[in-house]
C-alpha cells in the first residue's frame, strides 16, 4: 500500500528553494494556489472555464498538499520581481492613467462642443 504523503513530504528544504528561501513566500505562493484549487472544484460544473485544475496526480485530497507537490514538481512557478520590472510596471500604469484622463477630458471636450452647438 502507498504511503499517504504529508505537507514534510515534498521536503521543505526543497519548496524553499524554489521560491528563494522564504518561508513567508513559501506559505503565500502555496496559499494563492491552494485557493485557486478549492475554486476549481466548487466551480466544476458551474461552466468556469478560466480555472486550472491541478497539474499532478496526487494521493492527497488537501489543496494545500496539491499546491506543494506542484511547487516541487515545477508545474508551479514564482518570479519575484527586480527593482527594475516593479519601476517599468509603475511607469506603464501611470501612462495608461494618463491615458485614460486625456481619453476623459477629450470626451468632455468633445460633448460640451455638441451641448454648444
Amino acid at each position: 500500500m502507498a504511503e499517504r504523503p504529508t505537507l514534510v513530504d515534498p521536503p521543505i528544504e526543497n519548496l524553499l528553494g524554489k521560491v528563494g528561501d522564504s518561508k513567508f513566500t513559501l506559505v503565500a505562493v502555496t496559499a494563492i494556489r491552494a485557493r485557486e484549487i478549492n475554486e476549481y472544484y466548487n466551480g466544476l460544473g458551474s461552466g468556469h472555464g478560466a480555472l486550472i485544475p491541478p497539474q499532478v496526480t496526487s494521493l492527497s485530497n488537501k489543496s494545500l498538499s496539491l499546491a506543494m507537490e506542484e511547487l516541487y514538481e515545477g508545474k508551479l512557478l514564482f518570479h519575484r520581481p527586480t527593482v527594475d520590472e516593479l519601476e517599468t510596471e509603475r511607469l506603464q500604469a501611470e501612462a495608461a492613467e494618463q491615458a485614460r484622463q486625456d481619453a476623459n477630458s477629450d470626451l468632455d471636450a468633445f460633448t460640451d462642443a455638441l451641448r454648444d452647438a
